[in-house]
């Protein structure tokens, strides 16, 4: 197994600006899930925010976004 500093400058980069990105979507994902109603859900609010403890690459928030929102009817 490579360590950190075994990685070339590249790769390093690229693993970083994955963890942000894969951050950033897991903190939206939530911050939706504490606004959202029960009902806009699908699926346990409980689940869904337990399941972004996963070490995902970005699948569960992208997931939850896609698959794990209600839409809701526009309004006139």
């Amino acid at each position: 197994m490579k360590r950190w500093g075994d990685l070339s400058e590249r790769n390093r980069r690229i693993i970083t600006v994955v963890a942000i990105i894969e951050a950033a979507l897991k903190a939206w994902m939530l911050l939706d899930l504490k606004r959202r109603p029960a009902d806009e859900v699908r699926g346990s609010k409980r689940l869904w925010a337990f399941s972004s403890v996963v070490n995902s690459a970005g699948v569960v928030p992208l997931s939850y976004f896609v698959f794990g929102r209600r839409r809701t009817p526009a309004k006139a």
